[in-house]
């Protein structure tokens, strides 16, 4: 019996054509959670970038790959932070160096240095541009994301050198979302499990991207999207319909769950 639903929101829950949740997808949330079954949102976004999901029920979030799982009633499932030598590390690498990033908290983001697959990314997420502010402002802060655009060889010599205790997962060629070493959306499925008393068999997970691939390989069932690419699909224990063509309804009929 299905206990709890996971959903990624871009390009499973929420489209990158209309930039909205589908109505069958609201829909079929609603009748779910109408039966007792727990709804999460499983997102790399961190909390401040989530503002595309209109009238969707749902009982909590897991934002940032895992990395912060909060209820709706404000209980704290979990909240890791990059260690802040890291941190340390990352501002003085921006400083000597033009890498656009996005220092993300739990309540605030800003970025350094705009470039312009940084536009793009945004532009194609529909969310708007953080405040511009010098790097050195991510001392003052809890960070729980270094979202860095950056190339694969960029990526491996920062992260042995710069970012030498986080993890970085990429959903997008362009940038990579960097967290806390040994956090992914799977962890953060046995930490939800782990909270209410569920077994990982007990949960059905969707997703699109490779971010997503850990979270559809761990959960009982895991469901990628027809818009998915044939790795993040290869890792699923079904394939559903595009998010545009009413995917996340189509599945639960699928495994009766609504």
């Amino acid at each position: 019996m299905i206990k709890a639903l996971f959903f990624d929101i871009d390009g499973t829950l929420v489209s990158f054509r209309t930039h909205r949740v589908p109505q069958s997808t609201i829909d079929a949330i609603h009748a779910a959670r109408q039966q007792g079954i727990k709804v999460f949102i499983a997102t790399g976004r961190p909390r401040p970038f989530i503002n595309n999901l209109g009238t969707l029920e749902y009982d909590g979030v897991m934002s940032v790959n895992g990395a912060s799982i909060i209820l709706n009633d404000g209980t704290v499932v979990c909240n890791k932070f990059i260690p802040h030598k890291d941190v340390e590390q990352m501002v003085d690498h921006v400083s000597t160096h033009p890498l656009s990033v996005v220092f993300a908290g739990s309540s605030e983001a800003f970025a350094v240095n705009l470039n312009e697959p940084f536009r793009e990314v945004f532009s194609l997420l529909d969310l708007e541009r953080p405040a511009i502010r010098p790097a050195s402002y991510a001392l003052q802060m809890d960070v729980q994301q270094i979202i860095a655009f950056f190339t694969l060889a960029e990526e491996a010599d920062i992260m042995e050198h710069v970012l030498t205790h986080c993890d970085a997962n990429r959903w997008h060629p362009a940038f990579a979302d960097c967290i806390v070493r040994g956090t992914n959306k799977a962890t953060g499925l046995d930490d939800v499990c782990h909270y209410y008393g569920w077994d990982i068999t007990e949960v059905m997970a969707f997703g699109d991207g490779g971010n997503d691939m850990d979270m559809l390989r761990h959960a009982g069932i895991g469901v990628a999207m027809g818009n998915a690419r044939p790795e993040v699909q290869a890792c699923a224990n079904y394939v559903t319909a595009p998010v545009d063509e009413d995917g996340v309804a189509k599945a639960l009929r699928h495994f009766g769950v609504i």
